[in-house]
């Protein structure tokens, strides 16, 4: 992959600078081509590998962009706010990358297409709002835009990783305890009996897996690794993974509260997009790939399409049968209000509010069925038990 920093001219007879990713310069003058541009002068140079660079998290998105946003509105340029951001970076890793966007938009290219070059280390998300910021010449607003927005979903983030702790505890107690249970409590009842053709059959089957537990247990974490790496192959194929997808949005009991979920962030998606001038199509498109659902990617293939046709945006996204009622009658009623962008960013808030109470009982619906596998483990460990227990007290009593 090679990296052509251009000077050209574009649609409207503007001179305009930038970088393209493409395999080679045939490929390279295709995408200018599609963008409209007529190349008058470029340059080559490989692509940094951004594979081997660890991708910012969100709480670091976060941060950059608030600082960005507070530089840009006290009225430093873009090219002095970034090379002081660059040397505020707590990583080495962080400031090389930094360092390079500053020089390469020194050197006149965009802020966006300097980000392009670090594709995966920024979300496509945050790309597209800083093209569309330099678009509308509202970068300073966007920035503080995109600081709100990763901050909300650190704040979704930060509320899931708390409230699976307790849950994950319990997983691993629940682990321990039926392994002790099976590997130290279950031998040393093998020898209430005198011969193993005493066993009642369920005894019998339980100290056999004991014994497994005890002397193989290497064999269980091949099992399980196998298990583990079968299920991440599955995965990876297109039609499992579209009905795994499906599965988790309609789903009984819990598909309703992922839907809560996936509401909030598509909504503040779409309003953050859409405010900034970005076209509906567009804003369609990223805002449900960044719910990394392939399902329902699929459906808002439709979706787009009609809105591409005329059809309304309420009216599509209803017939997908995604989202609840309400959060398309609000669609409907920002469209007739010609006040999209408002409602959406309302809207945004109350799902917010509504991910919080769906991550929770999330949650809830967890402990109860980690209570109950370790419950009937512990009462397969007393069925096993007992007939020894009562055999050893008939014998004293004899």
């Amino acid at each position: 992959m090679k990296s052509y920093t251009y000077v050209a001219k574009s649609k409207n007879g503007k001179e305009v600078r930038g970088t393209i990713n493409a395999e080679d310069v045939k490929d390279f003058m295709a995408q200018a081509k599609a963008k409209n541009l007529e190349i008058k002068g470029y340059e080559e140079k490989d692509v940094k590998d951004s594979k081997s660079i660890r991708k910012f998290k969100t709480e670091e998105l976060s941060f950059c962009c608030r600082q960005l946003a507070a530089m840009l509105t006290s009225g430093l340029t873009l090219v002095k706010a970034l090379d002081i951001l660059s040397k505020e970076q707590p990583t080495e890793q962080a400031k090389e990358v930094w360092q390079s966007i500053y020089e390469n938009v020194q050197k006149g290219e965009s802020f966006s297409s300097s980000l392009e070059q670090y594709r995966g280390v920024f979300p496509e998300f945050l790309i597209s709002m800083v093209g569309a910021g330099e678009s509308s010449g509202s970068l300073d607003t966007i920035m503080q835009r995109m600081s709100d927005h990763y901050q909300k979903e650190q704040k979704m983030n930060n509320t899931i990783k708390g409230a699976m702790t307790y849950p994950i505890i319990l997983g691993f107690l629940c682990i321990v305890i039926i392994i002790a249970m099976f590997t130290f409590i279950m031998p040393t009842f093998a020898g209430l009996y005198e011969s193993p053709d005493d066993m009642p059959a369920f005894t019998k089957a339980m100290m056999a897996f004991s014994d497994s537990l005890v002397h193989y247990w290497f064999v269980y974490i091949i099992v399980i690794g196998a298990i583990v790496f079968g299920i991440t192959y599955i995965m990876k194929i297109p039609s499992t993974r579209l009905k795994f997808d499906k599965l988790i949005i309609k789903g009984p009991g819990f598909g309703p509260l992922v839907v809560k979920i996936y509401t909030a962030r598509f909504a503040r998606t779409l309003s953050s997009l859409y405010s900034s001038g970005i076209p509906m199509v567009e804003c369609l498109q990223r805002s449900s790939s960044i719910l990394g659902n392939r399902y329902i990617d699929e459906l808002f293939e439709n979706v787009v399409d009609e809105v591409k046709q005329g059809e309304t945006l309420s009216s599509s996204i209803q017939r997908t049968e995604i989202f609840d009622s309400m959060f398309c009658s609000i669609i409907f009623v920002g469209e007739e209000a010609g006040a999209l962008d408002t409602i959406l960013g309302k809207t945004a808030e109350y799902y917010d509010e509504e991910a919080d109470s769906a991550v929770a009982r999330l949650v809830a619906m967890l402990e109860p069925v980690m209570i109950i596998i370790m419950g009937v483990a512990v009462c397969m460990l007393l069925l096993a038990v007992f007939p020894a227990l009562y055999g050893s007290f008939d014998a004293i009593a004899a």
